[in-house]
This record gives C-alpha cells, structure tokens and sequence, in this order.
C-alpha cells in the first residue's frame, strides 16, 4: 500500500488526526511534509510545525521548552481549540512572542523528535526517515551553509542521543530510507 494511501486510512479512525515525520537532520523530513500536506489537503485541511520553529537553540533543544509545546499543540489540536507557540529565532538566539497557530483538521509535526514519547498517544501515525549520519551531515551543510559545522556535530551527537532515549525508530509505524 502506498504512504498516502496507508495515511489516509489511519486518519479515518481519528477526528483530529496528527503525523509525525521523524528522523535524522538532512533525511528529508521537511519535503516529506510538504508533499504529504498537499496530497492530504485533498480531504483535510493540513497544517504543520516544523520542530526547528520549537527547539531552545543548539545547546538545549529538546528541554522543556520544546515537549511543553509539543504538548500544547497536540492537547489543543486534539480538543480543537486555538493555541499559540512562541518560535525560536535562530539568529537573536531566543524564542520570540508566541503566535497564534493555523486551525486545521489534520496536524503534521515535522523534525527530529516530532514522535516524542510526550505525544505519542495523540499521534495518529509516525513515520521515521532514516539516512546515513554522514550523508544528512552533508545535505544540512549544503542547505544552510558550512558555518555551522561545529553546531551541526554537536547537533549529531543530541540527536543520536534523544533516539536512544526515546527508541524513536522502534516506535514508528513507517519507516522510510533515503540517501
């Protein structure tokens, strides 16, 4: 059965369904996301929050900070109420005002840690996206630039860990490979 096929059945067992897309940096989660919005829009209306609007920055990005918001989304989502995130701009280093998120039907987490053990209950289906870690390395670099190589490796080792911890791979009701 095809991904988008596969979606679209889970999704009739939920009134507010939720994807998470995760995985290593550089697999390609964001451009999953994208496409699956748009073939879902087709019955839903889709939104999606990309986990780099969440993180607390390079040195603390799974903290509090970034499961609160998880669980705020996914609580809100569920229950159909408005909400509002605060994103972390990446060039002051800070979260900036919170903003009031899109109503959908149909909610998409994209990036690492978007399966989360803190919301997995809420999640209708979880795909996991795997690529070599060296491979992703290089796809971040060409994307944003080699000037954070150093952040990016210690990025690596945050993410590796936060894999383990959660056993995010195991969890996952799809698992995709891209090179």
């Amino acid at each position: 059965m095809e991904l988008t096929a596969a979606l679209f059945d889970l999704c009739k067992s939920s009134t507010r369904p939720i994807i998470a897309i995760d995985g290593p940096a550089g697999a390609g989660k964001t451009t999953l996301a994208e496409h699956l919005s748009a073939a879902l829009s087709l019955k839903y209306k889709c939104s999606t929050i990309h986990m780099d609007d969440l993180y607390n920055g390079w040195d603390a990005p799974f903290d509090h900070h970034f499961t609160d918001a998880l669980s705020t989304a996914c609580t809100s989502h569920q229950n159909s109420k408005r909400y509002s995130l605060s994103h972390f701009d990446w060039s002051k280093g800070e979260y900036g005002s919170p903003q009031e998120m899109p109503h959908s039907d149909l909610l998409i987490l994209e990036g690492v840690g978007s399966s989360h053990s803190h919301i997995r209950p809420f999640l209708t289906a979880s795909i996991w996206i795997d690529i070599e870690p060296s491979d992703g390395m290089a796809r971040v670099l060409r994307r944003d630039g080699e000037a954070i190589t150093a952040q990016m490796e210690r990025w690596l080792s945050q993410q590796e860990e936060l894999f383990r911890e959660e056993d995010s791979i195991k969890v996952a009701d799809f698992v995709l490979t891209t090179g």
